[in-house]
């Protein structure tokens, strides 16, 4: 018999508070996660994601190179995540969320985690047969 279950994906980095009043980060990357970006940031650059509501790949956070997709005010700044490996300059990545989407999930702490498959094909991970999906954490405060 096979043991059905597996340990729970665990942060490797945690995005900086970009929320006034916040104490407490809302977003995280596991580290095939981190892995995985180092490699895209080598093939395009900066990047960013976007996490949207639900249209075109669904709710998984969608990779883009840093600017390919336009913010607007109708877009909350959820966090800020440095991938550089330790004592290397800076590589920030922006997880923006939507205004709507952050007031669905006011409540949850994300992690993105990497997995086997393929997305809708817009993230910048697709070519590569692995996929972005959120694993989330229900809390009930993010301020101190």
């Amino acid at each position: 018999m096979t043991d059905l279950i597996t340990p729970a994906p665990v942060a490797a980095v945690e995005a900086s508070i970009t929320i006034a009043g916040e104490t407490r980060s809302r977003v995280a990357l596991t580290q095939p996660t981190v892995e995985l970006l180092q490699s895209l940031w080598e093939e395009y650059g900066p990047l960013m994601f976007h996490q949207s509501g639900g249209c075109c790949d669904g709710s998984s956070p969608i990779c883009f190179p840093a600017g390919e997709f336009i913010t607007s005010d109708q877009d909350v700044l959820h966090g800020r995540l440095d991938i550089a490996p330790a004592g290397e300059p800076e590589q920030l990545i922006d997880f923006w969320i939507s205004a709507e989407q952050f007031e669905y999930w006011s409540h949850t702490a994300l992690l993105i985690d990497t997995v086997k498959g393929r997305g809708g094909g817009l993230s910048a991970e697709a070519p590569r047969g692995v996929r972005f999906i959120i694993r989330s954490e229900l809390m009930e405060t993010f301020s101190g």
